[in-house]
């Protein structure tokens, strides 16, 4: 397929473009940073800048496409007004699908968001109903950015009733690469009880380039929505007992696929996508939540500039 990448020059877009090319796709990366005139290399991507808050720079980039896999957004809603990240996601999500269905783009993935329920930045204390949070959880945002991104997935349900495009919307948990993981995870593998919104959960974002991957090149009619996070938690806990002693969280906890599981249930994907991740935080970081010595060499090695899809 020829697929366009938004946001191809962040985190999740870098190894989703470099994901598609291995498995054989034609990749058009687009997002606002300014190309430059240099010979590229070997194998590289064509690049687009384009800003996608306008319109017509989106039905430039997306006219031809046969997929579209839109990462672009700001991505988180701390350091920027909140109107600013509101009105961005969301207005660049609606010119991305407005433009796919006009031009009879065949497959849409979103990247939607594990904040979707109302984890991370919510404004007052957010409990989950029940864990691990699945697709089923309602969806209590309080912040800007997880607000967009529910009224994105709203889009992808609008897209497919009105057109003959199918969408999938993908959750992911907290990304994590070679150049963040030691910065991020690191404290939790030292001392559990250093917590997060999301209890301790984490996705590798190459792990999460083959699910986009998955979903670009999935059949499924209409529009799904899928979480797609690491099947462990970071330090690899006893679930149960990280719930009710470090988190002191006295919510159902349903059957867990084992027993140092994630807080979020990748059930459905694994079911829909046939995900099926490879790679753990123990890939990366030791005991102590330091960076393994190969790993420390591969970042150094690659200029430590963004991840590269490694198979």
């Amino acid at each position: 397929m020829r697929v366009v990448v938004t946001g191809a020059r962040g985190k999740v877009g870098r190894a989703t473009v470099g994901a598609l090319q291995r498995s054989g796709h034609d990749v058009v990366a687009t997002d606002v940073l300014r190309p430059v005139f240099e010979r590229r290399e070997p194998g590289a991507a064509a690049y687009v800048q384009a800003d996608l808050t306008d319109a017509g720079d989106a039905f430039s980039v997306v006219r031809g496409a046969d997929a579209v896999v839109h990462c672009a957004a700001i991505p988180e809603p701390t350091a920027n007004p909140a109107h600013v990240v509101f009105r961005t996601n969301l207005e660049m999500t609606f010119n991305c699908v407005e433009a796919a269905v006009r031009s009879g783009v065949r497959r849409f993935v979103n990247l939607s968001s594990e904040t979707a329920p109302g984890f991370f930045f919510a404004e007052r204390p957010f409990v989950p109903d029940y864990l691990p949070v699945d697709e089923e959880h309602p969806l209590r945002p309080q912040d800007p950015y997880a607000l967009s991104k529910v009224f994105g997935e709203q889009l992808m349900d609008a897209a497919v009733r009105r057109s003959d495009m199918t969408a999938m919307s993908v959750r992911p948990s907290w990304v994590q690469w070679e150049g963040s993981i030691e910065w991020n995870l690191g404290p939790q593998v030292r001392d559990p009880t250093v917590t997060t919104s999301n209890i301790h959960s984490y996705v590798d974002v190459y792990d999460l380039a083959d699910a986009i991957v998955a979903c670009a090149e999935s059949e499924l009619p209409g529009h799904e929505v899928l979480y797609v996070a690491s099947p462990d938690n970071v330090g690899n806990n006893d679930f149960v007992s990280l719930v009710r002693e470090v988190y002191g969280l006295d919510v159902p906890i349903r059957p867990l696929s084992r027993p140092d599981a994630s807080g979020i249930s990748c059930a459905k994907a694994e079911r829909l996508v046939g995900y099926a991740p490879r790679r753990s935080w123990r890939d990366y970081l030791d005991a102590n939540g330091e960076l393994l010595p190969e790993v420390r060499d591969r970042l150094a090695r690659a200029g430590g500039d963004g991840p590269r899809y490694v198979p």
